[in-house]
Parts: structure tokens; C-alpha cells; sequence
């Protein structure tokens, strides 16, 4: 187009063309603004339920303190400290995302935000970073650095991902371009950035913070869970028909390791009985899951086990001590009474109990409190009431005509808190439109001793920008489907406010059940 004499028709058809190829590369600009605001929404999006998540595990991991301060203590304050950094570097980087996008009019429209006025007067000055540059690109790497310390030598791996997230070049701060060529790696990744694009990659950044927070308390709950299901960290314990043994009878107890199966067996044992050394096969008998004890229950008093039990665990040889006790009596004189399955009792529920009085027939032990009825043998009922604890009183009369009479304290606690569920799903879940459409809304009492038949009578529920419906029965009605099917993909809906109760006892108030949040996967 360019060689030789042109007419003026010709050159106006030039001019034409460049006209065209500039305003088709003005469309695919536009189109790749666009992309960009699209992957910086579904970005934000993830960031919330990211969010969501870690909200439960640090929860998890505060329940496990609780529980258990010496294990979990240290951990959970591990994990406060990164959720705390974390806090605060998401909120800064929020700040400057909003400060980026003042002035725009419309920040849906992402084909007008092209222009890199802001981080290029923000973050560089002429030919030299500004200082707030320098407090941008300093926060990520203090943010990689003190998580990589909080999580030390045994998270290795999160915390290899830790740095992958927050690398900032090479070791002089370069990032090699297309044609071998260095730059500054802030400058490389900000400047001369369209609007769109720059606030997508900084919502990224919280988004890799958000991760980080993750991969942290993840690591620290399955890390405390398996050093917990290590041999090493296992204790004995004596198990036995009876707590309690006549002089002269035979102890058949049976040593065995606490939180295990039948298939920890150990492999040998080297054992005594008040010091004295015992023999296998005569005294004692290797067998799934322990130790069975073939030794004669002793004179009256308190006797020891002690010595090693050994496991084999990947190969190696694994040593657990033991060192277990028990007492041998002459003859009673109070009382056994136990719960069947918990040392309380539990409120709105029928509680098992076992009674008895060792050497004396059951229909010879007589029991009472309020609420507890016999069942047959030494089998009871309780049903308790009002207040928080209740005593049971237990008597009956030995062979030599002695009275022996005995009372028990039984703390009385309330159902817990039940758990709501879609197909019998908990907490935060992903699931397809047509599962929430027909899935059945229930309520579960998870970890409780008692298999109670809940029923959910009604329920709230909530879209994005839907109302929230009242359901009737345990499954989304047609207004509920309604407001689901104008639900976006990928967005999250809620069930709340259930009301469930107890089947065979409908006068027992339960607490509130906790929500459901879904997760639309499509």
C-alpha cells in the first residue's frame, strides 16, 4: 500500500483499512477488559465462601482447645496470629481497591476501566517507586515471611506453597520478560496495568491470602489428628468384665491400647505383676487388639501391671509402656451404678442405666430417684426433670444379711444443639440446583450417644436477592423453587430458622437448629 503513485481513491481506501484494523483491535481490548472483570467477580465470590471456611475451621480448631488445651493450645494461637495478619493485610488491600475505583462512575463497566493513571501515580514516580510502592510490595513479602515462620519446619509444604503465592521475582527482585530481558518485578506486574486488570490481580492477592489461611488451620488439625493415631503417642489401659474382684477369684482382665482396632496387635511383651515377672502363655496370651490376662485377682488390695508392649509401625519396633492398676476386694460395700452409654443424663431423652450390687441377686437390689423407672434385672430407665443434677439411691442386702446402701450424683444436661441438613449434608456444602430442589431439609444430633428421630416441621429460605420464604414440611415448596431457579450459578443460598423436634416427644423444646449454607454448582 505504501510503494509507487497513488490515485486518491486508493488512498482513501488505505486509510480505510487502517481504520478497520484499529477499531477491530479496539474490540478485542474491550473484550479482554471484560474478561477481566468477570474472573475479578468470580474471584470475590470464592474469596467469601473461602471465607466461610475458615471461619469453620478456626471454630474446629477453638473446640479442640477446649477440649484439649495442652494439644491444641499452642496451635490455635498459631492460627489466631496468621488470621489476624491476615485480617489486616486483606483489609489494606481492600482499601486500595476502593481508593483505585474512585471516581469511576460505573465499576460494572469494565470496557471503560483501561486507563493505569492510579498505580502508575500511586506506586511510581518518574523512573522510581514511590513509597507507597515500596510499602505495597514490602507488606506482601513481610506477609510471606511471618507465615512462613508461624508455621515452622513441620508444615513444610504450606509453607513452600506460602512463598510459590507470594514470590516477588527472583533474589535481586527481577522477573525475566518474553525476551530475556529483566524488570522490576512491581513494575513488571503494576505499571502501565489497565484499571480492570490491576484490581483483578490485587483481588487475587486476597484471594492467595485467603488460601494461605486455609492450608494453615487445615494443616494444623489433620497434623494434630494424625500425630494422635501415631503407636507413639498411644497409652494402656486394663478392660474387664467388672471393676472389682473377691479375694481368690480370677482376674481375666485384658490389657489393651486406648483409640485403637483389632488390627493393632503387638508383637510381644515383657510384663510383670506386682514385680514379678510373667510368663506368655501361662500368665498372659497375645491377641487382636492386646493383651489377654490369665493371673490369679491377688489377695485384697491394689495390685500393678507394669512393663513394655511392642508394635511394629512402618517397619520399625515401637515400645508402649505399661503401667495399669486394679483393686481386689473382700467383699462389697456400696453400690455399683452406671450410666450404660455416658456419665450424665440427658433431658427429653430415655436414659439407660445398669444397677447392681456385686454378690447380690438384682431382684434383691432395690433403686430410686426421681424419673427412674425399672426396666428388668439391672436395667433402668431415667427420664430426668427439672434441675441440674439427680441422685440415685441404691440398696440391697449381702448373703450374711448385711445392709448395704449407696447414692449416686448424675449430672443432667440438655439435647445439644441439632445440626441442620440437606440429603443429610451439614454446615457449608456444594450441591447441584436440581438436589436442592428435591433434597429432603432435616435435622441431626451429630456425635450423640442417643439416636433420636428428629422431624423438621418448617423452615426459612433465602436466594440472593430473593425474598426469604417460609416453608411448610421438610422440602422446598414452589415458592422456594422459584426463588432458587433465579439463584446464579455458584452463588449461595440458605436454609435457616428449622424447626425440628422429637418425634415420640414433641414436648421437649430443642435448641435452635444451626443452618445450611449451599454452595449452587450449577
Amino acid at each position: 500500500m505504501a510503494g509507487g503513485k497513488q490515485s486518491p481513491r486508493q488512498k482513501m481506501i488505505n486509510l480505510m483499512y487502517l481504520v478497520f484494523i484499529a477499531m477491530l483491535a479496539l474490540n478485542i481490548g474491550k473484550e479482554v477488559l471484560a474478561a477481566f472483570g468477570v474472573m475479578n467477580e468470580k474471584l470475590e465470590a470464592t474469596n467469601i465462601q473461602t471465607d466461610q471456611n475458615n471461619v469453620a475451621f478456626l471454630e474446629s480448631l477453638d473446640t479442640k482447645k477446649s477440649e484439649d488445651p495442652e494439644k491444641y493450645g499452642k496451635l490455635y494461637d498459631k492460627a489466631v496470629q496468621i488470621n489476624e495478619m491476615s485480617a489486616e493485610y486483606t483489609a489494606y488491600l481492600q482499601d486500595l481497591k476502593t481508593r483505585m475505583v474512585e471516581g469511576v462512575k460505573d465499576t460494572k463497566d469494565y470496557e471503560t476501566m483501561d486507563k493505569s493513571d492510579f498505580l502508575d501515580q500511586e506506586f511510581f514516580g518518574g523512573d522510581k517507586v514511590t513509597e507507597e510502592g515500596q510499602n505495597f510490595l514490602q507488606r506482601i513479602i513481610d506477609y510471606r515471611n511471618n507465615v512462613t515462620k508461624i508455621l515452622g519446619p513441620k508444615r513444610a509444604d504450606v509453607a513452600s506453597a506460602v512463598k510459590a503465592r507470594f514470590a516477588t521475582g527472583d533474589e535481586n527482585g527481577k522477573v525475566t520478560k518474553r525476551d530475556n530481558t529483566k524488570e522490576d518485578w512491581l513494575n513488571y506486574h503494576y505499571e502501565r496495568v489497565p484499571l480492570v486488570a490491576a484490581i483483578t490481580k490485587i483481588t487475587q492477592l486476597q484471594a492467595d491470602v485467603k488460601a494461605t489461611q486455609q492450608d494453615a488451620l487445615k494443616s494444623m488439625l489433620e497434623g494434630e489428628l494424625t500425630n494422635q493415631v501415631s503407636l507413639k503417642n498411644f497409652a494402656t489401659s486394663l478392660f474387664a468384665k467388672k471393676s472389682a474382684y473377691y479375694a481368690g477369684e480370677k482376674y481375666d482382665g485384658k490389657i489393651i491400647i486406648s483409640k485403637t482396632d483389632n488390627s493393632s496387635t503387638p508383637v510381644r511383651a515383657e510384663l510383670t505383676f506386682d514385680g514379678r515377672k510373667l510368663t506368655e502363655g501361662k500368665d498372659y496370651k497375645i491377641e487382636a487388639g492386646g493383651i489377654k490376662m490369665m493371673i490369679g485377682s491377688g489377695s485384697a488390695g491394689d495390685h500393678e501391671i507394669a512393663g513394655t508392649m511392642f508394635f511394629k509401625q512402618d517397619g520399625e519396633e515401637i515400645e508402649v509402656p505399661v503401667k495399669n492398676s486394679f483393686a481386689t476386694i473382700s467383699k462389697p460395700n456400696a453400690a455399683l451404678i452406671a450410666a450404660d452409654k455416658m456419665n450424665v443424663v440427658y433431658r427429653g431423652v430415655s436414659n439407660p442405666m445398669s444397677i447392681s450390687i456385686p454378690g447380690i441377686p438384682n431382684n434383691k437390689v432395690s433403686a430410686s430417684a426421681s424419673g427412674l423407672k425399672k426396666v428388668s434385672g439391672s436395667k433402668y430407665v431415667m427420664n430426668p426433670g427439672k434441675g441440674r443434677n439427680v441422685t440415685i439411691t441404691a440398696s440391697g442386702t449381702l448373703p450374711d444379711g448385711q445392709r448395704v446402701s449407696s447414692k449416686s450424683e448424675f449430672r443432667i444436661k440438655d439435647i445439644p444443639r441439632p445440626s441442620g441438613s440437606i440429603s443429610k449434608q451439614t454446615g457449608s456444602v456444594k450441591l447441584p440446583r436440581k438436589n436442592v430442589e428435591i433434597g429432603s431439609i432435616g435435622a441431626m444430633l451429630e456425635d450423640f450417644d442417643f439416636d433420636l428421630n428428629l422431624k423438621v416441621s418448617g423452615f426459612k429460605f433465602k436466594a440472593p436477592g430473593q425474598p426469604t420464604v417460609s416453608v411448610s414440611g421438610s422440602r422446598l415448596d414452589s415458592r422456594a423453587k422459584s426463588a432458587l431457579k433465579r439463584a446464579k450459578r455458584g452463588s449461595t443460598v440458605q436454609i435457616f430458622d428449622i424447626n425440628a423436634y422429637i418425634s415420640n416427644n414433641k414436648g421437649y423444646k430443642l435448641k435452635k437448629v444451626s443452618p445450611v449454607i449451599i454452595e449452587l454448582t450449577n
